[in-house]
């Protein structure tokens, strides 16, 4: 449906029988991380520097709210300023659909192809106007930089390849065992 890649999901995994929204806050890292937390947060689950990058062109679909980019804009540092790592072009854009301690407000996190799996995402983060500021911590280090050149510049010529790499490297982690969860008869649904 969003023109994605597509990648191997083994079965017989086990599966937990509940999640929760506050799963993603504890266990995901948050959009305000810099690059060096961001690297400690994915080591922590046996993920790279390149998974990173790569991962991070997730952002290449769907919407963020406010709470997750309001403080670039509005308050970077405490002092009522924008984050000078934003393209200047780029800001106004943002402020003209989130106003100041707008937390609901939604925003493309790839504008013009939010709908659509594909590498303009890096495009975007090479000239500064990634969303989050982990968007444009990629630009930090040398590794993850490297990378978003290189799909920016050649129009993401093995970001699918990179990402189900990567999607596949996720799915080994903290698998559950013994009579921890289930294995489920439908993926979808708990038994």
């Amino acid at each position: 449906m969003i023109k994605g890649p597509w990648w191997n999901v083994p079965t017989g995994r086990r599966d937990g029988r509940e999640s929760t929204t506050g799963d993603a806050f504890i266990y995901l890292p948050p959009p305000f991380f810099n690059v060096t937390q961001l690297k400690a947060s994915f080591a922590s689950k046996g993920l790279n520097a390149k998974d990173l990058a790569v991962l991070s062109g997730g952002h290449t679909i769907g919407i963020a709210n406010g709470a997750g980019f309001s403080q670039r804009l509005y308050n970077f540092t405490g002092k009522g300023d924008t984050d000078p790592s934003l393209d200047s072009e780029y800001v106004p854009r943002l402020k003209s659909k989130c106003k100041p301690k707008d937390f609901v407000t939604n925003a493309e996190m790839d504008p013009g192809s939010f709908k659509t799996f594909d590498s303009s995402y890096y495009k975007l983060v090479a000239k500064r106007s990634g969303l989050f500021t982990s968007d444009a911590a990629l630009l930090n280090d040398s590794e993850t930089k490297a990378y978003v050149r290189s799909q920016a510049s050649n129009n993401g010529p093995t970001f699918f390849k990179d990402f189900a790499v990567s999607m596949e490297k996720m799915n080994t982690i903290e698998v559950l065992t013994g009579n921890t969860g289930e294995i489920r008869k439908h993926c979808a649904f708990i038994n």
